[in-house]
């Protein structure tokens, strides 16, 4: 479950994104990454705290349904399906072009496609294919990040060989915030995007043994990795790299590999960028496919989605992401800069309307359990209430921030087109009246390896996991 949690936060926007990142903030690029892993620290304290008081099959979409109605869960089911099914598109489009840097000769829809694949192939055998799959992934992209960060340590204390250590870089290029003190809070928007992703962990945990247990440990480490892992290795490349070099900004990374001399620096990024896209898109596959089964449980979804194959997957749910999936590969290759230019912003701000539904949440429903099972808070937000309402003020102008800087003021509109297209659904669901709601009988492995105990009842609330018919 930790590498899980890790597995869902470190992905290629890490290893090539942060260069943007970088050459819009300068150094202070560490500080733009620094505000934004704190608020999604906060966000995943707050859910942290109702999922071990209230595990739940599809995790913030049940809490924001109980919490905010029925309209904001269908609303926040939607977005976070939509998320990610246009993330299973554009990581098999990113991991076909790395794949052609070796295999010129062969179509890119046709190496993106195969991804899809694998990928959908490994999770439609069972939870547990997902699992092993999504640990190996998180395996070498952890290692990849402390290697990093060990030999530019090296290199900064001038133990490596040829280097004179220090950290002049940070000032001798215009200064620590060479672009001002504005351009370090603008970066603050594309960082909470990089960090998308910690939440899977908690999807992901309806399905393990013991998921209250799974998801505080969980939470605990991905804290300090997550400051370690983003902060660290961001500091790294603007100490051994000057912040303004043009490798820095297309490839950070391998432009300090580069400067310690380390050989093959290419193949070695592209193999690391290529792992952590394959492992964003089978966290993508899996994730989609469970907030659309989790939808069917309320009839927020059609209930064809609710039938699981032997091995407890929602194979039908995956299947749906899928052909989203290929319908946007094949978008990326006859329309490149239409449809698919048009997927790619419309889903930029949708997490982050998710982020502050969660916050939304957690105020109202920690009210509820305070009244109702005190008990269940093992695992509080700190500082409740100024901390939460701190959470959601910054939340509201990073969102807001998004609507008004030129970088990002397409995906915030085009995310907002995409939220206003799904509550039109949702009137025309409730116009045709609400369908009885059905429990689904929850999928049957547990993603991290180990077995879940099965039972011939579904569970009475929805707010329970769902276990196995």
């Amino acid at each position: 479950m930790n590498l899980i949690a890790l597995g869902g936060v470190i992905g290629a926007g890490l290893f090539v994104g942060s260069g943007v990142v970088i050459q819009s903030a300068g150094p202070a690029a560490v500080v733009s990454f620094l505000i934004a892993g704190v608020i999604t620290i906060l966000i995943m304290r707050m859910l942290a705290e109702m999922t071990v008081a209230r595990p739940a099959l599809g995790s913030f979409y049940i809490y924001a349904r109980e919490a905010l109605g029925k309209r904001a869960g269908f609303a926040v089911g939607w977005m976070y399906w939509y998320f990610f099914v246009i993330v299973v598109a554009v990581e098999a489009v990113a991991g076909g072009r790395i794949l052609q840097l070796w295999l010129p000769d062969i179509p890119l829809w046709i190496l993106s496609l195969g991804l899809l694949l694998i990928l959908t192939a490994t999770n439609m055998a069972s939870a547990r294919s997902y699992g092993e799959f999504e640990y190996w992934f998180s395996s070498i992209k952890v290692v990849a990040i402390v290697v990093f960060l060990f030999l530019g340590a090296l290199y900064l204390f001038g133990i490596w060989p040829g280097s004179d250590g220090g950290v002049g870089n940070l000032v001798s290029h215009g200064g620590f915030a060479p672009m001002g003190t504005g351009a370090v809070l603008a970066a603050v928007v594309p960082c909470v995007g990089f960090y998308t992703g910690a939440e899977i962990v908690t999807i992901a945990a309806a399905e393990s043994a013991e998921p209250k247990k799974a998801i505080a440990k969980a939470m605990r480490s991905i804290i300090f990795r997550v400051v370690l892992f983003y902060v660290g290795s961001v500091f790294v490349v603007v100490a051994v790299k000057s912040w303004d070099s043009p490798e820095t900004g297309v490839s950070p990374y391998a432009a300090v590999l580069d400067v310690l001399g380390i050989p093959a620096v290419a193949t070695i990024m592209n193999g690391i960028v290529l792992t952590a896209v394959l492992s964003c898109l089978n966290s993508a596959l899996y994730t989609s496919s469970r907030m659309l089964f989790a939808l069917t449980s309320n009839g927020d979804a059609p209930q064809a989605f609710t039938r699981l194959s032997r091995s407890g997957v929602p194979r039908r749910a995956i299947v749906a992401g899928t052909l989203v999936g290929y319908a946007s590969v094949v978008a990326a290759y006859t329309s490149p800069d239409l449809i698919f230019q048009f997927l790619v912003n419309s889903y930029g701000a949708v997490a982050l309307f998710v982020y502050l539904a969660i916050a939304l949440a957690q105020v109202r429903l920690r009210k509820r359990i305070e009244r109702e099972n005190p008990g269940g808070l093992e695992m509080r937000m700190w500082l409740f209430p100024w901390l939460s309402y701190a959470t959601i003020a910054l939340m509201g102008t990073v969102i807001l921030a998004m609507a008004f800087l030129p970088a990002s003021r397409s995906q915030f509109w085009l995310s907002a087109l995409t939220l206003a297209l799904i509550l039109i659904c949702y009137q025309v669901r409730k116009r045709r009246g609400e369908r009885p709601s059905v429990p689904p009988a929850g999928p049957a492995e547990d993603p991290t390896g180990g077995n879940r105990e099965h039972r011939d009842e579904a569970p009475a609330s929805a707010t329970e996991p769902p276990r196995p018919s």
